[in-house]
């Protein structure tokens, strides 16, 4: 059973330099909804993020958020608010290698990480065993745990639920790693999304993620409609749009 709509895009398109603008007629991710859309490979699942987290505006239509036009953020405070309610798990985000596994996640807890209060600690340590990272691995820079490994996604996976969102956004999460367990993944999220009763967006075209995250499943068509739709598994390689 759905509730009042978190995310609405109304007749946007978002120009991407080269490349096909990212269209889209009508989307709704309402509260307790799960959704799984394909059709967005590479720079248009990032385009579609920013647009939703208001880090950019669409050049026509409307994206609204909690009932907001994004067009009407004015400050840097009320961003910030809107943005605290979404987490995202994007490997786009910047992990300090240089820096423990546990000090990377207890970066959106507080600024206290050299030394580490015990309460973030133990906050820490249940964000990594909620999202199945080891914790024997927390005390090793990621660098050297988990170079080129999947289990990076997992720590941003980690940081995306530190503030209690209200949304879990997934953009193109197992699209880096050759060799990556998605269904695993997807597992993990659908878990989870339960336990923690958020609302879910992932983007991808990982057919395995998208079955086991257990999302209703769409494709955005190049003429920006959105159809109920299976998934071609196209993982790590996207020539043109829609393969």
């Amino acid at each position: 059973m759905t509730g009042d709509p978190i995310i609405e895009f109304r007749g946007v398109e978002k120009a991407l330099g080269e490349s096909f603008p990212l269209r889209i007629d009508r989307f709704i991710l309402s509260e307790s909804e799960r959704v799984v859309l394909g059709g967005l490979p590479g720079s248009m699942g990032e385009a579609m993020m920013n647009l939703i987290t208001g880090a950019s505006l669409p050049d026509r239509g409307d994206v609204i958020v909690f009932g907001k036009n994004t067009r009407e953020i004015r400050t840097d405070t009320e961003w910030l608010t809107s943005l605290d309610r979404f987490g995202l798990v994007s490997n786009r985000a910047v992990l300090l290698d240089q820096s423990t596994i546990a000090q990377n996640l207890a970066l959106p807890i507080s600024l206290s990480i050299d030394p580490m209060p015990s309460d973030v600690r133990a906050r820490v340590e249940a964000l990594a065993a909620e999202v199945g990272l080891p914790l024997n691995d927390l005390d090793r820079p990621p660098e050297i745990a988990y170079q080129g490994s999947w289990q990076r996604t997992r720590m941003h996976l980690a940081r995306a639920l530190a503030h209690q969102p209200q949304v879990l956004l997934l953009e193109n999460p197992t699209a880096s790693f050759l060799g990556f367990p998605s269904d695993k993944l997807g597992a993990t999220v659908r878990t989870i999304v339960d336990t923690r009763k958020l609302s879910m967006l992932a983007v991808t075209e990982d057919d395995r993620f998208a079955r086991s995250s257990g999302g209703r499943r769409y494709r955005v068509e190049r003429d920006g409609s959105i159809r109920p739709a299976g998934f071609a598994l196209r993982r790590f390689f996207f020539f043109g749009w829609g393969g």
